[in-house]
């Protein structure tokens, strides 16, 4: 047997935590001394208080905890459980990352109002295209809720394109549409790449279709250096300019990729807000 600092010892826990698990009924020491008053556990007490341990720090409760292990849950039974708030957990912490990500990405746009030039706006005509595209639906039509869908398309685009032999005649172009059969918010993602007017859906496969994306009379334009995913003190900045030449947008802008480099703080995109003639 061992006495308590021992056994807190070989635990990794103090002893202060093990007189609480017996005051709470969860882990009682095999033997007090009835003069002393001293506790002392047994080796085979060393699995109940890891279970103790690793349910607790994946955030039952120690209620909850006690009553988990008074049903005697077996090794595979209790590794599914904690797989499962394992997994609970994971998505709370993606979820908490995807919130501070939108902070920062907002304080970033609020550190620069007013201080983005838009001198380099221009207002010119986008000639129709003719596009090779794959679609994916977006939660929603900010930067963290894009890059996740769109990121993909483009790789498997590109893929299928050069598997293909089809040499792109020009830039990547995206736009993007409302889903009305999806989600509230939800946003159609296309990912395009301009074909020659040779090249057929046929020639890349079922999931990749050839449009012709009509053009545009008149549209604002703007060039946005870096991530996509700080693409929002840009976007406002040609809102605001919009809005202070008395035009109105025709819907949401197109996005022509003029450079990307590895580095994604290196990228250059063209922003193509169309504008109601």
């Amino acid at each position: 047997m061992f006495t308590i600092g021992d056994f807190a010892k070989y635990g990794r826990v103090s002893v202060r935590m093990l007189r609480h698990y017996d005051a709470l009924g969860l882990l009682r020491p095999a033997r007090v001394d009835p003069v002393s008053g001293y506790r002392f556990y047994e080796a085979g007490q060393l699995a109940r208080l890891n279970r103790v341990i690793a349910l607790k720090e994946l955030g039952f409760s120690l209620e909850e905890v006690g009553a988990i292990l008074d049903e005697r849950p077996g090794a595979a039974e209790l590794r599914g459980m904690l797989r499962l708030r394992q997994a609970e957990l994971e998505g709370a912490l993606a979820a908490a990352a995807a919130r501070l990500a939108e902070v920062e990405t907002r304080l970033r746009t609020i550190e620069s109002e007013g201080t983005m030039p838009t001198d380099e706006i221009v207002v010119k005509n986008l000639p129709p295209v003719r596009l090779a595209e794959m679609t994916g639906v977006a939660a929603g039509y900010a930067p963290q809720e894009i890059g996740p869908v769109i990121g993909p398309l483009y790789e498997e685009l590109c893929s299928r394109v050069q598997a293909a032999g089809v040499v792109p005649t020009g830039p990547g172009l995206a736009y993007y549409e409302d889903a009305p059969d999806a989600a509230p918010g939800s946003v159609l993602v296309h990912a395009g790449l301009p074909v020659a007017a040779a090249v057929h859906a046929e020639d890349l496969g079922g999931a990749v279709r050839v449009v012709e994306l009509p053009g545009v009379e008149r549209a604002a334009t703007v060039v946005h250096r870096g991530s996509m995913d700080d693409v929002l003190p840009t976007v406002q900045a040609l809102a605001r300019w919009i809005d202070a030449h008395g035009h109105r947008s025709a819907g949401f802008a197109r996005e022509l990729s003029l450079a990307c480099p590895e580095d994604r703080g290196q990228w250059v995109t063209e922003l193509q807000e169309p504008l109601i003639p």
